[in-house]
């Protein structure tokens, strides 16, 4: 192997192990916050390099978290900031637990972001503007918390000329108007803003 080579292919494996560290930091760091009664996160040990081993977290061919699912794991806890470091993060599905507190507004830093699955939890305050940087998100569901206030323009917007296919915000605490979301370039959109089976 020619010396340039060598120097090429240490220093990809530096910037994976550094990407893999930060990666594993946040996770890290999110887990703290978190009460675990069932242990579906004994796999995430901090001191391993790359979080792409650790259960409910999968990777992409250049160890890079791109989604992490801990749908109905009877978690409680917190949203943490650090999660906005995810930056290839597609699908981050946290749904039917007892999640509360905010939502932190550096969930709109992830602009790999497809999926954002928030539902059923206890989430509290309102919807982040940030939101509206999800250039990519095709599916927001955030209903049955206990989310106010209105929903952000930007995130409307992104119904109106972004991806956002689906939009569930039903169940909450929310006021306002939401206006009309036709979905770009004719796509179908679904936004739930009230649920469907509750009574008038």
């Amino acid at each position: 192997m020619g010396f340039m080579s060598l120097v090429f292919l240490l220093a990809t494996i530096s910037v994976s192990t550094v990407n893999c560290n930060s990666e594993g930091d946040a996770l890290s760091s999110w887990r703290v916050s978190l009460i675990d009664p069932n242990t579906v996160l004994s796999s995430w040990d901090p001191t391993l390099i790359n979080p792409c081993t650790w259960f409910h977290v999968t990777c992409n061919n250049d160890n890079a978290v791109i989604r992490v699912d801990l749908g109905n794991a009877g978690l409680s806890g917190f949203l943490v900031p650090a999660l906005g470091t995810l930056t290839k993060l597609q699908y981050l599905e946290v749904y039917s637990n007892n999640i509360s507190g905010v939502i932190p507004k550096e969930i709109g830093n992830l602009r790999n972001l497809v999926s954002l699955d928030l539902y059923q939890n206890k989430l509290s305050g309102s919807i982040p503007s940030s939101f509206g940087k999800l250039k990519s998100l095709q599916f927001l569901r955030l209903n049955g918390n206990h989310l106010s206030g209105s929903i952000p323009i930007q995130v409307i917007q992104l119904v109106q000329w972004g991806n956002l296919r689906v939009m569930n915000v039903s169940d909450n605490k929310l006021a306002g108007t939401v206006p009309n979301t036709n979905g770009a370039e004719g796509y179908a959109t679904t936004v739930i803003v009230q649920d469907p089976h509750a009574s008038m």
